[in-house]
């Protein structure tokens, strides 16, 4: 009998290629998607894409969205709270594992694995220790379809913002860039691939700049507005 799970879904490209390969098994029943928006903005938190086309993901996939809204300037430990308390109405339900897109971010997985045991959840990580350029290359090659939504502007510049994520931009990233953006370089979103019943009309808007400042350090981010394209 297939474990009931939660998947940890962000919308980009990481999340769709695990999403797709805990599909293709049956050690799993995916009971729903699981995402953190900013309460303020109504964007998936990190990523800065819209609520709607999170909706329309959520929709194409055909399964439950659940949602965490999370307040301006929240603390780690009442993001916690937030977090465990859903967890904990879905253990409720049946769910005993968390699905995460992680690949090889040792402190946030055994972060994430010290919150689930507080909670009776185990952790399921399906691309871990595998190699990004491996993942983006099949990623790509399955036919998911993404475009480049948030970028550490101290890492890559601001032409990289709504990029196709493709061949042509795996070849322009610098090297010191990871070709997954695993370290935070970037973050997307798929609007097409095997696990959609059909395409996300999405159309380009401006890319803002936008400052964070953590324990005294401050960070800028490009971020590119994306939309639903009513017209097609």
């Amino acid at each position: 009998m297939a474990k009931k799970a939660i998947f940890n879904w962000s919308g980009g490209k990481d999340s769709s290629l695990a999403l797709h390969k805990v599909l293709q098994g049956s050690e799993y029943d995916v009971v729903g998607l699981l995402t953190t928006i900013n309460k303020k903005h109504k964007r998936i938190s990190m990523h800065g894409v819209r609520e709607e086309l999170l909706d329309k993901q959520a929709e194409e996939i055909g399964l439950p969205l659940y949602k965490v809204y999370l307040p301006e300037n929240l603390k780690m430990e009442a993001y916690d709270r937030l977090i465990t308390d859903q967890l904990e109405a879905l253990k409720k339900q049946g769910v005993t594992h968390s699905i995460f897109g992680d690949i090889f971010l040792e402190d946030l997985r055994e972060y994430r694995e010290r919150q689930l045991e507080t909670i009776g959840l185990q952790g399921v990580f399906p691309l871990w220790k595998q190699e990004t350029g491996t993942l983006a290359n099949e990623f790509i090659s399955l036919g998911f379809k993404a475009v480049l939504t948030a970028i550490d502007a101290s890492k890559l510049d601001k032409s990289f913002a709504l990029s196709e994520f493709d061949h042509t931009l795996l070849k322009r990233l610098p090297d010191s860039v990871d070709v997954c953006g695993e370290n935070g370089e970037f973050h997307s979103y798929v609007y097409e691939g095997p696990i959609f019943k059909k395409s996300i009309p999405i159309k380009r808007g401006e890319i803002i700049t936008e400052s964070y400042k953590d324990e005294g350090h401050s960070f800028d981010f490009f971020f590119g507005d994306l939309q639903m394209n009513e017209g097609v």
